[in-house]
């Protein structure tokens, strides 16, 4: 039996409120100092909240496998990850709002910088979203239709877009056109079923005109291309748990996600920095906070500086979330869990496979075994280590919308 199946049969309604705030790439490794960068943070408020809280860590797929940010969600959200994959071409699809059809495929693109066919660059320097959105209208001008399938493609932010192609025959089942990392010679996508083959042929062929076209246009001489994927079906998150829910995230994957999985997502204005972004998502979760019961609170930038390497920066964005936690705390949500979705250490520069810290906190929470969030605390919490996809039946039970399974 499926797991939601499973769940679904044991839920029960009441008025308890629950906040899964997660922090992107929270788990760290030591670097700086022989610290993580959880552990280098100035967080008296995270410490507070831990004194009182279950800790543990969670592990988002299996031991030693690193996860994307997809698979990572959906464990958080209570899907087994290794049953239900998803291309990540459709979270970014639909977190920009994007209409896919059983005809199209999707695919999340970077601009990148080449020389040659080197990859110098795989996010073209990060550039301005305005430059992002030049580029796609350049694009869209040039390049309508390959081999009679439609071609668009949708800005993101900062050098992430959307490639959508319509067409009959077209599949999913296609390798990444993406080296991975700055230095390497390009990669081109390939079928890994012969139903693909067409499909394959075609993204290279958009790939070397985009090159062409855009050969010219300063750090953007480029793309990459991955995550290719049709519209999936989901057991929906409202459905299985009976929670009226709520999605608060600026980033399109993960408005993706949650929209995938049925999810309201709330729309945020648009703020450059961090602290000011997490301030408006403090605003929307105060105005929409008794119209829910289940908040999926979303901050990235914790993320996107461990890719980078920046310790300082990613101990900077641990500290602005701190300072934020009274405010959310205010509204006295009768459980809130704090994790991530997957770590992105610093001193690996990328996603690892390393458990990730979680602290879950209610009135009913086992505590007094370790009093501080980070690593090694959570490693000496109640909670030991857990799967991350048995994390929203913890939530749940705390909240008290869990009925006894058996007589």
């Amino acid at each position: 039996m499926d797991i939601q199946e499973f769940v679904s049969k044991l839920v029960v309604k009441n008025n308890t409120k629950i906040i899964l705030l997660v922090m992107d790439g929270l788990g760290g490794a030591p670097n700086f100092g022989g610290m993580t960068e959880l552990e280098g943070a100035n967080k008296p408020n995270l410490d507070l909240l831990a004194k009182s809280s279950d800790l543990g860590l969670s592990v988002p797929v299996l031991p030693g496998i690193t996860p994307g940010s997809g698979p990572g969600h959906l464990g958080l959200f209570g899907y087994d990850p290794v049953k239900y994959q998803i291309g990540r071409g459709i979270l970014e699809a639909l977190g920009i709002g994007i209409d896919v059809s059983e005809r199209d495929v999707v695919a999340r693109g970077n601009f990148a910088t080449f020389k040659g066919d080197i990859v110098v660059d795989r996010r073209a320097g990060r550039p301005a979203t305005e430059e992002n959105v030049k580029a796609c209208e350049k694009i869209n001008a040039n390049i309508k239709e390959i081999d009679g399938v439609k071609v668009h493609v949708y800005p993101g932010v900062e050098h992430r877009f959307v490639l959508k192609l319509t067409g009959e025959g077209l599949s999913d089942e296609l390798t990444d056109a993406d080296p991975q990392k700055d230095g390497e010679k390009m990669v081109y996508a390939a079928a890994t079923d012969p139903r693909a083959s067409k499909t394959a042929d075609i993204v290279n062929k958009f790939i070397r005109q985009v090159a062409e076209l855009l050969k010219n246009n300063g750090k953007i001489t480029g793309c990459l291309v991955r995550g290719f994927s049709k519209h999936p079906v989901l057991p929906k998150f409202p459905e299985v748990y009976k929670l009226r829910s709520a999605a608060i995230a600026t980033y399109p994957m993960y408005r993706g996600l949650a929209k995938l999985v049925g999810m309201d997502v709330l729309d945020v204005p648009h703020v450059d920095d961090e602290e000011g972004s997490l301030k408006a998502e403090i605003k929307v979760l105060k105005e929409n906070y008794s119209k829910y019961d289940f908040f999926y609170f979303h901050v990235k930038h914790t993320d996107s500086y461990g890719e980078d390497g920046n310790f300082l920066a990613k101990v900077d964005v641990i500290e602005i979330v701190d300072r934020a936690i009274p405010q959310i705390m205010s509204l006295k949500p009768d459980v809130i869990a704090i994790t991530g979705d997957h770590s992105t250490p610093s001193l690996v520069g990328g996603h690892s496979w390393h458990p990730v810290p979680l602290l879950i906190h209610s009135k009913y929470s086992r505590y007094g075994l370790a009093d501080k969030f980070d690593e090694k605390s959570c490693a000496h919490g109640s909670l030991g280590t857990i799967e991350a996809k048995h994390i929203m039946t913890l939530l749940m039970a705390n909240a008290m919308r869990l009925e006894k399974y058996g007589a």
